[in-house]
């Protein structure tokens, strides 16, 4: 079994305001996750690093350190050797201060905070020729590439865009503040309460609702430089168009592995070509995981590319239905949620 000494960080530290956009911090921080990885992996004959001497499995921060500077110190002093960021990072995180000095599980903390900016990583996307849901932007007052409030409905029109719509957040986690709206009132509604709240920023994007079904893919780290797309997982059961939010519903009573017979279809072989692309341009380290949703002809567009995915499993007591969308497309490539742990450690960089 692997010398290496691993310690797994929370999110303590509040993320930052950026261009007027914020990300809501999950409650507890990612800490049940941290915590669910360190039990499991410690069960696996890791040395796992802790903040006390004993931890409690009930105690999520028994096993997790803080992303601060005096949290990463704490964890160095102990001796360790990996660092497993399950955090939102950003640029200026503590953790760009020891990158080199350790090993990391996550990403590069300035690719992920420019990257976390959906619209702009979808127009990359787009860019680059990849399948990606039309939208733009909006805000109460319009700016160069941001469309002002009152001039949404011409601003459809140009861009053949037709309700039903998405209004959801730049900078978002999860489905919150994200909703489907079915014409011009119901979308100034939800766009007037989004920006009046602020609790993600002043500006949202608005984008096309894509009515077949919905898939979410996992794209693991590259091994020898080459990106591996496990089987998609399909999202049913949603709230009027879209996916609850996983700490109100687990994922486990509403997504599913694809079956073989649909994994060699040609536009799930087309789409999951098209993740790996993704993960290449956005220079992914870690574990990603996208969103995706078939139009009216049957093609897959992606439109959520989340550089941070849950990364929650069982192990733990009490925490047996808590696998998380990449741990049930694991099950079907056949690994348990230790085994895709263990596939991301070894991609440390």
């Amino acid at each position: 079994m692997t010398q290496d000494a691993l310690a797994i960080l929370y999110q303590a530290l509040p993320p930052p305001v950026i261009d007027g956009l914020r990300k809501d911090a999950k409650p507890g921080g990612y800490s049940d996750g941290g915590a669910d990885i360190a039990f499991v992996l410690r069960g696996r004959g890791h040395r796992v690093l802790t903040p006390v001497a004993d931890p409690d499995p009930a105690r999520p921060l028994d096993w997790v350190f803080p992303d601060t500077v005096e949290g990463i110190a704490a964890a160095m002093a102990a001796g360790a050797t990996v660092l497993w960021a399950n955090s939102v990072l950003f640029e200026g995180h503590p953790l760009e201060a020891v990158l080199g000095q350790v090993r990391i599980v996550g990403q590069l903390p300035a690719l992920m905070q420019r990257h976390d900016d959906k619209f702009a990583t979808n127009q990359m996307l787009d860019e680059a020729g990849l399948p990606v849901a039309r939208s733009f932007l909006l805000a109460q007052a319009g700016r160069p590439g941001v469309v002002a409030l009152a001039d949404v409905e011409g601003a459809l029109a140009q861009a053949g865009l037709r309700f039903p719509l998405i209004v959801k957040p730049v900078r978002g986690r999860g489905s919150q503040g994200v909703s489907r709206v079915a014409d011009l009132a119901a979308l100034l509604s939800a766009a007037t309460g989004l920006i009046v709240d602020a609790k993600f920023g002043d500006t949202l994007i608005i984008e096309e609702y894509l009515a077949g079904e919905e898939v979410t893919v996992t794209v693991m780290p590259p091994v020898d430089g080459v990106y591996r797309a496990l089987r998609p997982v399909r999202r049913f059961n949603q709230e009027d168009g879209v996916a609850p939010y996983n700490g109100d519903v687990a994922v486990t009573a509403n997504s599913v592995a694809i079956d073989e017979t649909e994994l060699a279809t040609p536009a799930v072989q087309a789409m999951l070509d098209a993740c790996v692309r993704a993960a290449a341009l956005v220079g992914a380290r870690a574990v990603i995981r996208i969103d995706c949703r078939a139009d009216a002809s049957g093609e897959y567009k992606l439109f959520d590319l989340n550089m941070k995915p849950n990364m929650t499993g069982p192990g733990r007591p009490g925490r047996d239905d808590q696998d998380c969308l990449s741990a049930i497309a694991a099950r079907a490539e056949g690994w348990d949620f230790a085994q895709l742990l263990e596939a991301m450690l070894v991609a440390a960089w």
